[in-house]
């Protein structure tokens, strides 16, 4: 993924936030009235002290105190509706902000998705964005009521005394430079704590996903140790992070209050010499100094938070700016269209462009073929289905369906036609019934019921509590490895596609089940092309057609009996199968 500069993630943050014009619109009003009446209540405070001083009309002295408390009334509800206008408009931009990454995610490459964790994916769309709200929320509450806060102070002190107006301009951006200084070392530091984070959360993922597999191989040590560095890496870039960080504020507040002391100074001062300073106008003054070196801190600390934030956002708007799986296909699949002859061309193809995996691959597969696949592990097995589904790009050639291009039509109406049923089982968080409907949502209770007496599974259902509406949580954990899978072949029972694929699609299943899956599978096969991958060579043994391939290559190809007779790879494969099982 492209990695954006600082610059440019502001910039993306600014126009995505700018698709929400009215909130945008509420906010900034909010804060202009916030800031109008936080620099009218110290020239109220100065009148009232003048008229005391003075000792001048009380019905002014009175009128005076009565806009302060009015303007004391109306700047605290202006400050109780801004976070609620602000808290609005970031709550709309990063619900839209999720949508889009979880959209985002489902067009991305498979290769994408490949080389990320998951863990990793996880804390992108959901604790980088966390910690991004809480940066636009900082940035939001202080920062641009600061800044404006700083300008129209200036113009305000401008007015009272040219003077001590030029000290404060010349003295305060010594604050700013430090608190600059900071920034840039605490935004690398926080930029490895969000990488750290990541690494963080995928080892956690990790072990808990795969909890029995680290127990049976007694590795918990081991990830353990893991955890370990992940951690003292994550608190190490955190404390050096929030380290410099939380510096700026007490550096800038001592820098400001140093000038404000002085100020105070200079203007006691000019009215012991007689100058036309009064001492209401010098608390006027002294306010709006307050007032304008106030947003320094908060700014300081806001940038610190901010660097944080944009670290977070670099990482998602790096996942929203990482280039799409480019759709070719014009046409529309229908299912009426499909016979099931599947053709490959001069096929080439490498995950990695360096490393080619296929070379050269010609196979013409008739329409309604019961089709094996079988090899040694990483011989490409699956490789050809990916290739077939459209989950990678082939690097040459060329696949064709019942003698057309599958590149010609779109991705979604050739995969509806295709039916797989994998090695590995999901399983969503839901009822059995949405399960297996869940390639066929609109599937009635009775279609669904047919689909797991087909699949062998309806038996093991009706013994759960509620059957049907039984609810399984954490991906069907509930349920043994073989009925989940009974559950993912249900689902291709429903669906009935008009291509067939089985990725060792009985290997959790006991063999009495299996079977009657078998059995199941025989009358779904029926006149449609089918693809099993099996590493049992006792189960393909009635394929029409089986290829065997070996690095990629399809080194033999025919029924059982055509290969047997010749005694090359398959041969001996099924020696060795028959050695094994004695």
């Amino acid at each position: 993924m492209r990695r954006q500069t600082a610059n440019q993630t502001l910039t993306r943050l600014a126009k995505d936030l700018a698709s929400h014009p009215f909130l945008l619109f509420l906010a900034f009003l909010g804060t202009i009235a916030q800031v109008g009446l936080s620099i009218y209540l110290p020239i109220l405070i100065g009148q009232v002290i003048d008229q005391a001083l003075v000792a001048g009309s009380s019905l002014v002295f009175w009128q005076i105190f009565i806009q302060m408390i009015l303007v004391v009334i109306g700047n605290t509800l202006v400050q109780w509706a801004n976070p609620l206008l602000y808290n609005r408009l970031i709550f709309s931009y990063t619900k839209d902000l999720r949508e889009r990454i979880i959209h985002k995610l489902h067009r991305l490459p498979i290769a994408f998705v490949d080389r990320q964790g998951s863990g990793e994916m996880v804390s992108r769309v959901t604790t980088d964005i966390e910690q991004l709200v809480a940066g636009l929320t900082m940035i939001f509450n202080q920062f641009f009521i600061g800044v404006l806060m700083i300008l129209v102070s200036i113009l305000a002190m401008l007015q009272i005394h040219l003077l001590m107006t030029l000290l404060v301009l010349l003295l305060t951006p010594l604050s700013m430079v430090i608190s600059r200084f900071i920034a840039k070392r605490s935004y690398h530091l926080f930029q490895k704590q969000t990488e750290t984070r990541g690494i963080q959360t995928q080892l956690i993922e990790e072990s808990l996903s795969q909890q029995t597999i680290i127990q049976s191989f007694n590795a918990q040590g081991e990830f353990i140790q893991r955890l370990h560095e992940a951690n003292a890496n994550y608190a190490g870039y955190s404390q050096s992070a929030i380290f410099y960080s939380s510096t700026v504020n007490p550096s800038t507040r001592f820098v400001n209050a140093l000038i404000y002391a002085l100020l105070a100074g200079v203007g006691a001062y000019r009215i012991m010499m007689g100058s036309t300073l009064t001492i209401g106008r010098l608390v006027t003054f002294l306010n709006y100094v307050q007032q304008y070196t106030k947003p320094f801190n908060d700014i300081s600390s806001v940038l610190a938070e901010l660097q944080s934030a944009l670290a977070c956002a670099e990482r998602v708007y790096a996942v929203l700016e990482s280039p799409e799986v480019a759709e070719i296909g014009k046409e529309i699949l229908t299912s009426d269209q499909v016979k099931g002859a599947i053709s490959f061309k001069h096929v080439s193809f490498g995950y990695h462009l360096e490393k080619v995996l296929i070379k050269d691959l010609s196979i013409d597969i008739p329409a309604g073929s019961k089709v094996a696949i079988v090899g040694p592990t990483g011989a490409g097995k699956s490789t050809l289905i990916n290739l077939l589904m459209r989950f990678y790009p082939i690097n040459s050639g060329d696949i064709l369906l019942d003698g057309q291009s599958i590149y010609d039509y779109t991705r979604a109406s050739l995969r509806q036609q295709f039916g797989m049923v994998l090695q590995e089982t999901w399983l969503k968080q839901g009822t059995i019934h949405d399960n297996i409907a869940f390639g066929n949502p609109d599937a009635s209770r009775e279609q669904v019921i047919a689909a797991a007496k087909a699949a062998n599974a309806d038996f093991f259902i009706q013994q759960l509590p509620q059957g049907y509406d039984t609810k399984l949580e954490n991906a069907g954990e509930s349920l043994s490895v073989g009925q989940a899978q009974l559950l993912t072949i249900a689902r291709v029972f429903l669906a009935i596609p008009k291509i067939l694929i089985l990725d060792e699609a009985t290997s959790s299943i006991d063999t009495r089940t299996e079977v009657l899956v078998q059995d199941a599978f025989a009358k779904l096969m029926k006149e449609r092309t089918s693809f099993i991958i099996a590493h049992r060579l006792s189960t393909i043994q009635d394929a029409d057609l089986i290829l065997v391939l070996v690095d990629g290559d399809i080194v033999e190809h025919g029924n059982h009996q055509d290969l047997m007779a010749r005694k090359g790879k398959y041969y001996q494969m099924q020696k060795a199968a028959a050695f094994s099982s004695e």
